[in-house]
């Protein structure tokens, strides 16, 4: 397996944003998750995104983080927000949702963050004990969808 450091536009990221958009369809119904997202928002040193690529050259896992400060959404200065994990159904189980996690975690702290944030749904148990078993304890809501209640947000001193 191969991490590379990419664009949140490239074509193998819009592939598998598709894929995970099309995955939170079937679990949470509407149209995908509707935060909005700017490429920008994931190059460095204000972000980062990664792609895993397997022996094949095939893109089977993402993640990435922004940049968030003090803002209107629950934010803190020093946050770097945890977006698009992903691993693509094939290649679960295998320990590529915590490589990329401890990826962008030590990204994150190398470029300055202070904490990893992210907010996942009750839709999604998986997600949920692989944050909590890598540290992630329960925080104040914050975010596109901070008033709903399936929303659940964490966070990690980094």
């Amino acid at each position: 397996m191969n991490i590379r450091r990419v664009s949140f536009d490239h074509p193998d990221a819009v592939k598998l944003n598709d894929q995970v958009q099309a995955e939170y369809h079937v679990r949470y119904g509407d149209g995908g998750d509707a935060t909005p997202l700017n490429p920008a928002d994931f190059e460095p040193p204000n972000g980062v995104y990664f792609i895993v690529y397997d022996e094949n050259e095939s893109p089977v896992a993402t993640g990435g983080w922004r940049a968030q400060d003090t803002n209107g959404e629950g934010n803190r200065d020093g946050d770097a927000e945890l977006k698009r994990m992903y691993v693509v159904d094939a290649m679960r189980g295998r320990g590529l949702a915590r490589r990329i996690l401890t990826a962008l975690e030590d990204d994150a702290r190398t470029a300055g963050r202070l904490r990893m944030v992210l907010e996942t749904g009750t839709k999604q148990p998986e997600a949920i004990a692989l944050y909590t078993s890598s540290g992630y304890e329960p925080c104040e809501k914050f975010g596109y969808y901070r008033h709903y209640e399936e929303s659940r947000c964490f966070a990690k001193e980094l």
